[in-house]
């Protein structure tokens, strides 16, 4: 369950997507796929409400004694149990460092590659998760690009990333 990424990279990197779940960069699907301005106008105004609320409340907190755990609150463990999640790649090419000429990028699965431009591959997104499970069956990630819509057909069963 772990994704590689390697070849003509400075720093060659394994991926863990299990623990993606826990990850603030995640997307869901439908923020991605299905975007309603109405619902994610409000909702990053509720975010921002709950933010603001925890940050006073952690600083006034952190005063009188330090914390030892955090955890997360309910809605966000509901949601991490019933969403399908989305990471992007791109912070995970900037950490690895691929050299200047790098043109292509392969990704292998277990039966087949797939040979994608290096530019293209930078606006992928990983599927980690479906319906609060990690992917197991053709898993650990699948590769989804924005532009495609969610109709597209994805790049499944990616075990390792290969700059070239």
């Amino acid at each position: 369950m772990i994704v590689q990424i390697t070849g003509n990279v400075k720093f060659p990197i394994t991926l863990d997507p299990t623990v993606w779940i826990f990850d603030d960069r995640k997307l869901t699907f439908n923020e991605i796929f299905n975007p309603s301005s109405e619902n994610q106008a409000e909702e990053e105004e509720n975010e921002l409400k709950r933010q603001s609320l925890r940050f006073d409340r952690e600083v006034y907190q952190q005063k009188i004694n330090p914390p030892v755990n955090k955890s997360i609150n309910r809605y966000e463990k509901e949601r991490i149990l019933k969403e399908t999640f989305l990471m992007p790649i791109q912070p995970f090419i900037q950490t690895s460092e691929p050299s200047k000429d790098v043109k292509e990028v392969t990704l292998v699965s277990k039966d087949e590659e797939h040979t994608l431009d290096a530019d293209r591959f930078s606006d992928a997104l990983l599927l980690f998760s479906k319906n609060g499970k990690p992917l197991s069956e053709n898993g650990p990630v699948h590769v989804y690009f924005e532009d495609q819509g969610e109709k597209q057909t994805p790049i499944e069963g990616v075990t390792k990333i290969v700059f070239s």
